[in-house]
């Protein structure tokens, strides 16, 4: 009993009643959500549901990260939108099939750690970024669709839509300071609902995005020829929504790791979503990933195992098989307040705080990934960029620090002493400091507080070798690392370097690669 416990959680301690009432309001966000992105791609609604349920359950289950939520996200179906345009649903569902496929791969693989390589800036970058699309998403809601056109909301409509939204974060902001024993998204939702029921209020509710009623998942083969041509016309929109989709999760799941003081497992996430991709490809889902908002609500509301994430899962199905007459009566705007407050929630308030103490390329890459973010709505693509932009400024930050202390010892033989590491970005400083025409007959560079790092120190020791040999003198190369030494082996065809037999110095890079 005890191993199965664990399955489901960090801790054996589990707190059914938070975890019962985050999971209901988790559903009761997502369900709209889902709704809208199945629509905004041109899917059949309940595709959309479908992979809400089928996304949160496995992934609740098996995924590397307790009190994470995944489901049908906007980011991987504006992927797809295209492929539905030009080949129709068969082929998403192929596509979404084949992403999960590569999904799993990385998590067999064990490609999932390379989210580590996220500097906190491009986190900052998109968390933000995020903030900022999930409250302008909510502001489409204050429009409404009349004979093929949308128009704002206005006169009472817009009244009362306002007055509910105002409603509903009261009851967000006012409720914990007087009980936290029940989420206050839920309480509010539940609350709005009432409202506008005994009041017979006239407002936007669910059953206006679409009808939410539906039988179980049904098993689908997807109907397109298993051919070369097929895979050349899948494959790239697989490949980028698997990428978009593992970049979310993993940012997602390092966003929970850090407010949760826990640590999830990267690859085994990869394995999760992946398998739930491979589900909705065959049971008429549209796929997805892990939902930061909706992981939010989840955390802001107590949830902290798997229970909550299966508890969702399982009321959308609930909802699709039996209480769709009742969902579809629930305010769009209590949603809309909801999701107001975890974008308020989601935005690191703090960057604004530290902004003027951060290095201002720092500053300048949190700025870039935020707008791009916002701009393409494309999330991969702006961590991307970040990543890039912060190791190029690196680089140059590094190859700025290498230097070299010179003198000559009693035997008239000149030492250079290196220190900064030796890499792509370093060489040309590194070659201009020796003085290959004024040096004595012998020369020795000391690696002691340095490395060669890649094939273009290499090739810079190979030419400066080169220069001293045509000067008639002899270079040295002395207390090279062991990795180093491996390095200039695997070389030796193709340069020239003379390295003295000194004993292996283990520098603290060479223990950190152990």
């Amino acid at each position: 009993m005890k191993q199965y416990l664990r399955l489901f959680s960090f801790s054996q301690k589990i707190d059914y009643k938070v975890e019962i009432l985050a999971g209901l309001t988790v559903a009761m966000t997502m369900i709209p959500e889902s709704l809208s992105f199945a629509i905004l791609a041109g899917f059949p609604p309940l595709v959309g549901l479908y992979a809400a349920f089928i996304m949160g359950l496995v992934t609740a289950i098996i995924g590397g990260r307790p009190g994470m939520i995944s489901g049908g996200a906007g980011a991987t179906v504006v992927v797809l939108i295209a492929l539905m345009q030009s080949h129709g649903l068969d082929y998403v569902f192929a596509a979404v099939a084949l992403a999960g496929i590569l999904e799993i791969l990385v998590g067999v693989f064990k490609l999932g750690k390379f989210i580590r390589l996220v500097p906190q800036p491009v986190m900052y970058g998109f968390v933000n970024g995020l903030a900022v699309i999930i409250f302008m998403s909510q502001i489409e809601q204050f429009k409404v669709v009349s004979d093929g056109e949308v128009s704002w909301l206005a006169g009472s409509a817009l009244y009362i839509m306002v007055a509910l939204v105002a409603l509903t974060l009261t009851i967000i902001i006012l409720l914990p300071r007087l009980t936290k024993a029940v989420p206050p998204s839920l309480v509010a939702i539940i609350v709005v609902f009432l409202v506008v029921l005994g009041f017979g209020i006239d407002t936007k509710t669910v059953a206006d995005i679409a009808s939410v009623s539906g039988g179980f998942p049904p098993f689908n083969v997807p109907d397109v020829p298993f051919t070369l041509e097929t895979l050349q016309v899948i494959f790239p929109y697989a490949l980028i929504m698997a990428g978009v989709g593992l970049t979310e999760s993993l940012l997602t799941l390092n966003l929970v790791d850090e407010i949760t003081g826990t640590r999830g497992q990267g690859n085994r996430e990869c394995l999760a979503q992946g398998g739930a991709n491979l589900l909705n490809g065959f049971f008429f889902g549209m796929g997805g990933c892990a939902m930061i908002a909706q992981t939010l609500v989840n955390l802001s509301a107590g949830a902290r195992t798997r229970l909550a994430g299966i508890i969702a899962a399982l009321a959308i199905l609930a909802v699709i098989l039996l209480g769709a007459p009742i969902i579809e009566k629930v305010p769009m705007a209590a949603l809309v307040g909801v999701m107001i407050m975890v974008a308020i929630g989601t935005f690191e308030w703090i960057s604004f705080r530290i902004i003027n103490k951060m290095p201002k390329q720092d500053v300048f890459v949190g700025i870039l990934v935020a707008v791009i973010t916002v701009w393409l709505h494309n999330l991969a693509l702006a961590v991307l960029i970040g990543v890039i932009i912060s190791a190029l400024v690196f680089a140059w930050e590094s190859a700025k620090r290498i230097r070299a202390r010179k003198y000559i010892d009693a035997k008239g033989v000149k030492h250079y002493e290196i220190y900064g590491p030796l890499f792509f970005g370093s060489t040309t400083a590194f070659s201009e400091k020796f003085d290959v025409q004024n040096d004595p007959e012998e020369v020795i560079i000391d690696f002691k507080e340095s490395r060669v790092a890649d094939m273009s120190g290499i090739d810079a020791l190979n030419k400066l070798t080169e220069r001293y040999h045509k000067a008639g003198k002899k270079l040295l190369l002395k207390h090279l690392s062991q990795d180093c030494r491996i390095l200039l082996k695997n070389a030796e065809q193709v340069i020239e370097v003379n390295v003295m037999e000194d004993p292996h110095y283990a520098v603290a890079t060479d223990e950190l690669s152990q």
